[in-house]
């Protein structure tokens, strides 16, 4: 099917035909994971141990529970907390407003969960409800990604993302045809990019550390480097949240099914994978092996912050200390290209520091099952799609100049490598 804006925004994930199974793989994986974690044999590859049954997955309980925690996460988004930040350039040439208080609402959560808990909230009981949490936030992703696709047929032409108007309906409910879904002030995408998801996902793993210290007596180290490296990811996202703005999910992306479904419930359910693991496999994990684990996580934080930090840096100032002394190609847009520093090693070494710290959320775990390792195994594929999408983004936006980029930095990912 043709799509409306042309050649300039060929069909991606295999068209109609990937989203579809896309839309049926990535529930059912979710489901599996979830499922094999909590089996003896926990096999990766294997069936899972049962399929739960209806009276398993559905229980108005957990959808009200689910319900409240949007709500609380929409109420802490629209705090006047934090300062308040335009994004990249419109079609017609507006800037969005959105709030940065996303760090606030991670600490207010964390008081707010440490009160209920010392009033008696069973936070340790949480993790016997991740089925029909996820169930309910599956279906919360379906129904909203429907409400998001026919709000999306009245808006104007100038609203619509690059790629979500093929004309397709199931291509379209997939990838979102509306770039920046809004009622009034309040940003669907930018809300469930980092909020409910993220924090939830802490919470997750929180809840899983407490039901082991009640079984065991005490968490395992193990249990605590998952929780720790995960909650510093965690937290630097939301302290970095205005970087979000210049991502390919906000300027690019639609808001449809594809980042519904992972922001909602793919990333709390599978992101805590190895904190579900360690609860029913708990590994012996020595303070030799701890270290080497922490100094790995350490070198891939290193790696993905100062990237991150030095393109923040470069986008909003080219001239500050910091980033005036680097290299850059410039572009027909106007714009410059780092070629030296962070940028000058590999065109996305913050993707590099990304898979070194997935390696090192996975290692607590152990080497004697491949289950603990999904993450960096879906996380790889994840990032080496996503950057082959930048390449012929960039290609079509710099031209030339991407091309002189390219030929002077010619490792995508990993030196030497890729």
């Amino acid at each position: 099917m043709a799509s409306p804006q042309g050649s300039r925004a060929p069909l991606e994930f295999g068209g109609p035909l990937g989203a579809a199974v896309l839309m049926l793989l990535l529930p059912a994986t979710m489901f599996h994971l979830l499922l094999v974690a909590r089996s003896g044999p926990a096999r990766l590859l294997g069936p899972p141990p049962y399929l739960p049954g209806p009276e398993v997955l559905w229980s108005p309980q957990m959808l009200l529970l689910w319900f409240t925690w949007l709500g609380l996460q929409a109420a802490l988004y629209l705090l006047p907390a934090g300062k308040v930040a335009e994004g990249q350039e419109l079609k017609d040439k507006s800037r969005l407003r959105y709030p940065i208080n996303g760090f606030q609402a991670l600490v207010l959560t964390a008081l707010l969960v440490g009160l209920a808990v010392s009033a008696g909230l069973p936070l340790g009981a949480l993790p016997e409800m991740l089925l029909p949490l996820a169930f309910a936030a599956t279906l919360t992703a379906f129904i909203f990604s429907l409400l998001l696709y026919l709000k999306a047929l009245v808006a104007p032409a100038s609203a619509l993302a690059p790629g979500g108007n093929s004309g397709n309906p199931i291509y379209d409910f997939f990838l979102g045809r509306e770039l920046n879904p809004r009622i009034w002030s309040f940003d669907f995408k930018y809300f469930c990019e980092l909020r409910p998801g993220l924090i939830g996902w802490v919470l997750i793993n929180l809840a899983l550390l407490m039901q082991e210290a009640e079984l065991r007596g005490s968490p395992s180290l193990a249990m605590w480097l998952v929780n720790g490296f995960q909650l510093l990811y965690v937290g630097d996202a939301l302290w970095h949240e205005e970087a979000v703005l210049t991502t390919m999910d906000i300027t690019h992306d639609g808001f449809g099914f594809m980042l519904a479904f992972g922001d909602l419930a793919w990333v709390p359910f599978t992101y805590s994978l190895q904190a579900q693991f360690l609860l029913h496999h708990p590994q012996p994990l020595g303070l030799p092996m701890a270290s080497v684990i922490c100094v790995i996580n350490a070198v891939g934080y290193y790696i993905f912050r100062g990237a991150n930090s030095q393109k923040s840096t470069f986008r909003k100032n080219p001239s500050d200390p910091r980033v005036a002394g680097l290299e850059t190609i410039p572009t027909a847009t106007g714009r410059q290209l780092l070629v030296s520093g962070w940028w000058g090693m590999v065109r996305h070494p913050n993707y590099l520091g990304d898979l070194i710290m997935a390696l090192a959320w996975s290692l607590p775990c152990g080497v004697s099952h491949l289950l603990p390792y999904f993450y960096l195994l879906y996380f790889t594929a994840l990032l080496v799609h996503r950057e082959a999408r930048d390449e012929q983004q960039c290609l079509r936006k710099y031209g030339l100049a991407w091309h002189e980029y390219c030929r002077r930095v010619p490792y995508r990912i990993l030196p030497y490598v890729y």
